[in-house]
């Protein structure tokens, strides 16, 4: 068992958004770490942020990804920061990864600057600048496919990864 492809990316990447679409197109189910992790913990992400800090959401979240990929034949979307844990890059190995790239004003733009997500809580834009070049080599690093999604409807971007999914 293995998903249809797993989608990665900083936040504002599309990865709900785009996840949703290609699982429809594809006929699949849709399935989103966050929202296992916020399932298993009972409360939002940004909650266990602040009620009980960053490792142990990471804890979770690799967790999360664990269960998911060895559950889950349809599309996976994983949290932006999932792929910093090593033991989720090793298990990502193989995999129909796809990052889907964005640049930072489009991500600005799709997160809003007033955005809840507990790592871009102080000057959100620098914040999410920072995150994004940090984490930038390992998603390139795990894809397969690499999709930009600047400018671009979400149906585009699902045409794009469509085309570049191995049977």
């Amino acid at each position: 068992m293995s998903p249809r492809a797993v989608l990665i990316g900083p936040p504002g990447s599309g990865k709900s958004t785009v996840g949703q679409l290609l699982a429809d197109r594809l006929g699949v189910s849709f399935r989103d770490t966050d929202a296992d992790v916020e399932r298993t913990a009972g409360k939002p992400v940004g909650d266990i942020f602040i009620e009980d800090g960053e490792e142990a959401f990471r804890a979770l979240e690799a967790e999360a990804v664990r269960l998911a990929l060895a559950e889950h034949e349809g599309v996976l979307s994983l949290g932006g920061g999932a792929i910093l844990a090593e033991a989720t890059r090793e298990l990502l190995a193989g995999h129909q990864v796809v990052y889907l790239e964005v640049g930072l004003s489009q991500a600005v733009q799709r997160v809003g600057l007033a955005s809840a997500r507990p790592l871009l809580v102080l000057n959100p834009r620098s914040q999410l600048k920072k995150l994004m070049e940090a984490r930038r080599p390992l998603y390139e690093g795990l894809a397969r496919h690499t999709v930009a999604t600047d400018d671009r409807k979400p149906d585009e971007v699902v045409d794009e990864i469509v085309r570049g999914l191995q049977p």
